[in-house]
C-alpha cells in the first residue's frame, strides 16, 4: 500500500480509516498518521494507545493460535514460512529462553513474518509473562520511533496540512527512505535469527 493512496483516505476519513488500516500495514500508517499528528490531525497519545493495543493484542492472538492449534494447518503454514520444521521447534525454544528480548526483538521486525514468529513462541510455550513484557517494550520502541520520525517530518514542514500537501513530494521521498530502512532492518533482524537458530542446532549435544 503506497503512501499517495494511504494520505487521502487519512485526509478524509480520519479516525474512521486510520484503525481498520493499521491492522492492513501497522508500521506505514504509524508513520504517515504521526506525520498529520504533528499537525494537530490525530492525537498523538491515542495514536501511541491504538497501535501499542493493536500491536500486543495482535500478539496475543497468534501466541494463542500456536499454544493452542499447534497442529492445526494454519499453524503449520506459518512455521513453514519462516523455515521452521518439527525438528527445528527444540532450537528456537532455546532461544526463546535463553535470549528472549533479542528473538521478540528480531522476530516482531521481520517485517512481512513477524506473525509466524509469535505463533512460534506459542507453540514452544514460551511463558506468557515472560512473551508480554518483552512484546510489550518492543512494541512500545517500534512504534514509538515510527511515530515520533513521523511527527518530527510534519513539524518540520511548517505545521499544516496545507504545508504537507504542498510538500508531499518529499513527505513521500522521505517516507520511502525511513520504510526501505525499516524493511531492510527487518530483513537483518531475520537474517540474524535465523543464523542464531543454526548456531544453536550445530551445537554439540
Amino acid at each position: 500500500m503506497s503512501i499517495e493512496s494511504i494520505t487521502p483516505l487519512l485526509l478524509e476519513y480520519r479516525y474512521w480509516i486510520l484503525i481498520p488500516l493499521s491492522f492492513v500495514e501497522g508500521p506505514v500508517i504509524a508513520f504517515v498518521a504521526g506525520t498529520f499528528a504533528a499537525v494537530g490531525y490525530f492525537n498523538i497519545y491515542f495514536l501511541a494507545a491504538l497501535f501499542f493495543v493493536r500491536d500486543v493484542g495482535l500478539d496475543g492472538i497468534y501466541y494463542a493460535i500456536g499454544h493452542f492449534g499447534a497442529k492445526t494447518s494454519f499453524a503449520q503454514r506459518m512455521l513453514k514460512k519462516i523455515g521452521i520444521t518439527p525438528d527445528h521447534l527444540e532450537q528456537v525454544r532455546i532461544l526463546w529462553e535463553k535470549k528472549p528480548f533479542w528473538t521478540m526483538f528480531i522476530g516482531k521486525l521481520s517485517y512481512g513474518i513477524a506473525s509466524a514468529f509469535i505463533v512460534v513462541a506459542g507453540t514452544v510455550r514460551m511463558p506468557l509473562k515472560t512473551f508480554f513484557k518483552y512484546g510489550s517494550i518492543v512494541a512500545v520502541l517500534q512504534y514509538g520511533i515510527l511515530l515520533f520520525v513521523g511527527y518530527y517530518l510534519g513539524a518540520s514542514l511548517g505545521g499544516s496540512v496545507v504545508k504537507i500537501l504542498e510538500n508531499v513530494q518529499y513527505v513521500i521521498a522521505f517516507a520511502a527512505i525511513a520504510i526501505s530502512g525499516y524493511y531492510i532492518f527487518s530483513w537483518y533482524m531475520r537474517k540474524k535469527f535465523l543464523e542464531e537458530e543454526k548456531e544453536i542446532e550445530d551445537m554439540p549435544v
